[in-house]
């Protein structure tokens, strides 16, 4: 637990440039190094990569992204390159980022950019915005990163931060507006895009969730939950509802080749467009359903896999036979599928 000072604290909304010198001062001495990050002195970072990296970087950890990312962009280095996929394969390139709604809307603004604006990102935020599938948050990285515009950049990271900084006793997520303004007030123009990735860093190194790491932080002297001797009190946040329960049969075949009987996912709902096993609907009672076609199936056990908005249990059951699929070795099976279905390939092929 943190000591705090006898001394009155100073205050982050009176002392914006002193705020502004300290952190910057810590993000050229402690940025982290990533990928799609340009390095101190390097020429304007790539807004594709920018855009990629921020899409890619949506309920997904750094480390988890880094080798999607690096197989994106050696695949497709260019959003023109990108705009000229295949459905499939991108979809198929994404397996195991999650959140597959993501993929769909990185095609659409890929072709977007290409078809509309000559293969060149729009260069402000409001330009940005317009693109499918880029929200608030993604156009106000782009712009701020990619393109030095004065943005307000908000993310768990920045919210957090803030939250602390100016002590905010609003719970999560209604807090989120007054999270968003207070954030904006310690925006300016100067070094827009390394004011975001400095918030951003000492949020994910430093001001952490749980026990942040007070004694290296550059902005204790103006951190209202700091001089309260509570900063893992913050951000307050809202009970969440428990997550509804369902359940469902999944199926994995094998032909007489060995290969694997995939099927490919209507384009609209969840996991819309992957290849995935066949399944049953996913119920919130169990539902005893026919398998895909006749073959002498064997129970293989079950597999848990937790959605954004419901916990799911798959039941696995594994047999050899035939049929109207998309045939897949098994090694590039398990490279194609969303994590739910390779969990569930994997029990069907140890079964």
């Amino acid at each position: 637990m943190p000591s705090v000072p006898a001394e009155v604290p100073k205050s982050a909304a009176g002392d914006r440039t002193a705020v502004r010198a300290a952190l910057l001062g810590w993000y050229d001495a402690h940025r982290r190094t990533l990928v799609w990050r340009a390095g101190p002195g390097a020429a304007p970072p790539d807004p594709y990569r920018v855009w990629l990296s921020e899409i890619m970087l949506q309920q997904t950890t750094t480390a988890h992204a880094t080798p999607y990312f690096e197989a994106f962009t050696r695949r497709w280095p260019t959003v023109s390159d990108l705009a000229a996929a295949e459905d499939a394969d991108v979809m198929a390139a994404w397996a195991g980022l999650g959140y597959y709604a993501r993929a769909r809307n990185l095609l659409a603004c890929a072709r977007a950019v290409a078809r509309d604006h000559g293969g060149v990102f729009p260069d402000t935020e409001a330009g940005l915005l317009a693109l499918p599938g880029v929200g608030a948050y993604t156009a106000a990285a782009v712009a701020a990163i990619a393109f030095g515009r004065p943005a307000n950049v908000v993310d768990g990271n920045v919210e957090r931060v803030t939250a602390r900084l100016f002590a905010v006793e609003t719970p999560l997520p209604a807090a989120k507006p007054e999270l968003k303004r207070l954030a904006g007030s310690l925006v300016t123009d100067e070094r827009p895009g390394d004011w975001a990735q400095a918030l951003m860093d000492l949020g994910a190194t430093v001001c952490r969730p749980g026990r942040p790491l007070c004694e290296r932080c550059p902005l204790t002297a103006w951190c209202a939950a700091f001089q309260s001797g509570r900063p893992e009190r913050y951000p307050l946040k809202t009970k969440k509802a428990d997550r509804p329960h369902r359940t469902g049969m999944a199926w994995v075949l094998r032909d007489d080749q060995g290969r694997i009987g995939l099927v490919r996912r209507p384009d609209k709902g969840l996991l819309g467009g992957m290849l995935g096993l066949p399944t049953s609907d996913w119920a919130a009672a169990p539902v005893e359903t026919a398998p895909p076609v006749p073959a002498n199936w064997r129970e293989t056990g079950s597999v848990e896999h937790v959605f954004t908005h419901f916990a799911l249990t798959l039941q696995v059951r594994a047999g050899q036979g035939g049929g109207d699929f998309i045939w897949l070795p098994e090694a590039e099976a398990l490279a194609s599928l969303p994590t739910v279905f390779r969990k569930a390939l994997e029990r069907g092929l140890a079964g």
